[in-house]
């Protein structure tokens, strides 16, 4: 809305919100006036139509207090009546996150997004895509018994995905495939048996689910990007490790789509490559 307003319209609008926020509250003007301190003729001077009588500052703050709305949406300064405090609890939430899939919150956002593209920047590989022996080596030594619960998630996650009708895209670091195939960083004594049916897994996943689910690969020197999932234009959560920090307002959600969208652009191997590319690594593993 425009925030030009002459004073009468202003007046006006004013009159009008007032009413409704009482009306939501269940008040009236003599209640009103008690509240906030003061007669009721002033409430009645704010509500008397064609007025053109606007209140100080002190009145319509504790006129916004009383009614559990917002100064700037009483003055038409806003299109929202909730307080700035509120908007940000609901447009940001910070959640906990367990080591692997095990949490019921990300699958619930993947359910919320059905039939939306998915666009997912995983901490390492992406645990949908892992075979069960890679789970149990990685998750063994923080999850202990949960290990399998890990197992049935990712198996859920991925049948959830050959059903929902969902386009599912993964970006992932160059060098983070390359580790994994030769063994180094991370994944130093990773089996070289185990390497090659991770690899053939992803060979497969891609036979299968191309083009619904596809995979790009960018260079971590020239583009970078923390672990991220967006769940089309309903929500963007950002892994923290301990935590997730989940964003629900579009101004942001649309920055986080750009952001995956420009790493998608940037890519080194894109998802036509992908399986030309692990089969290159494939002949690396030793």
């Amino acid at each position: 809305m425009s925030l030009l307003m002459d004073k009468n319209s202003r007046a006006d609008l004013l009159r009008k919100r007032l009413l409704k926020a009482m009306e939501a509250r269940s008040t009236n003007q003599s209640a009103l006036a008690r509240e906030i301190g003061v007669d009721r003729s002033t409430i009645s001077q704010l509500l008397t139509p064609g007025g053109t009588r606007l209140p100080n500052a002190q009145v319509v703050a504790e006129c916004a207090a009383a009614l559990g709305v917002s100064a700037d949406w009483l003055l038409g300064l806003s299109d929202r009546p909730e307080s700035a405090a509120d908007i940000l609890a609901t447009s940001m939430a910070l959640t906990s996150a367990p080591r692997a899939l095990v949490d019921e919150q990300i699958f619930a956002w993947h359910q919320e997004a059905a039939g939306y593209k998915i666009r997912h920047v995983p901490a390492g590989l992406s645990d949908m895509l892992k075979i069960h022996d890679m789970l149990r080596w990685e998750y063994r030594p923080h999850l202990g018994r949960t290990t399998e619960q890990a197992i049935g998630a990712s198996e859920d996650r991925l049948s959830w995905m050959r059903h929902a009708r969902s386009d599912y895209e993964i970006a992932m670091p160059l060098h983070e495939v390359q580790s994994f195939a030769r063994a180094e960083g991370y994944y130093r004594g990773l089996p070289a048996q185990l390497r090659l049916e991770q690899i053939d897994r992803f060979l497969d996943l891609h036979d299968q689910l191309y083009p619904a689910l596809r995979v790009t690969l960018f260079e971590a020197r020239r583009v970078f990007s923390a672990p991220v999932t967006i769940f089309g234009p309903l929500l963007a959560v950002l892994y923290l490790g301990r935590n997730y920090l989940a964003f629900r307002d579009t101004s942001r959600i649309e920055a986080f789509t750009r952001h995956f969208d420009s790493l998608v652009r940037e890519a080194t191997i894109d998802e036509r490559d992908w399986p030309d590319f692990l089969r290159r690594m494939r002949d690396e593993v030793r």
